[in-house]
C-alpha cells in the first residue's frame, strides 16, 4: 500500500512560480515510481513529469523549459518547480505511483495516468493572468 499527499497548489499570476511537493509513504512505496500528472477542466488527465529509475527526468511539451521535477534522496518525495506559469497551467496536479515498468510509460518515457496505481489527492492550481 502506497498513500501519496500532494501540497503547494495555489493562486499565482502569470510569469509566477509555484512548488509542489508530493510525499510517498507506505510499506511498499519504494517498489514504485511517482510522476506528477494534471487535469484541467473538462479534459484528461495527463502526464506532467517523472524522474525514472536512472534519474532523468521527462516533461511533457507544454512545461518543458519551465518546470523541473526533482526528489530527495529517499525518493519518497517529489518536487515540480514550475516557473513562469501560463493560464494554461491551471489544473489539479496529482502525484500518483506507477510500478516503474516501460509500460508505464508513452514513447517520450512520459507515464501514463492509467498506469497509476495509486493516487494523491490532488492539489488545486489556478493562474491569473
Amino acid at each position: 500500500q502506497v498513500q501519496l499527499m500532494e501540497s503547494g497548489g495555489g493562486s499565482v499570476q502569470s510569469g509566477g512560480s509555484l512548488r509542489l511537493s508530493c510525499v510517498a509513504s507506505g510499506s511498499t512505496v519504494s517498489r514504485y515510481c511517482i510522476a506528477w500528472f494534471r487535469q484541467a477542466p473538462r479534459k484528461e488527465r495527463e502526464g506532467v513529469a517523472g524522474i525514472d529509475e536512472e534519474g532523468i527526468p521527462s516533461y511533457t511539451d507544454s512545461v518543458k523549459g519551465r518546470f523541473t521535477v526533482s526528489q530527495d534522496n529517499a525518493r519518497t518525495t517529489l518536487y515540480l518547480q514550475m516557473n513562469s506559469m501560463k493560464p494554461d497551467d491551471r489544473a489539479l496536479y496529482y502525484c500518483g505511483a506507477l510500478n516503474c515498468r516501460r509500460s508505464d510509460y508513452n514513447n517520450d518515457y512520459l507515464p501514463l495516468a492509467a498506469r497509476v496505481n495509486y493516487w494523491g489527492q490532488g492539489t488545486q492550481v489556478t493562474v491569473s493572468s
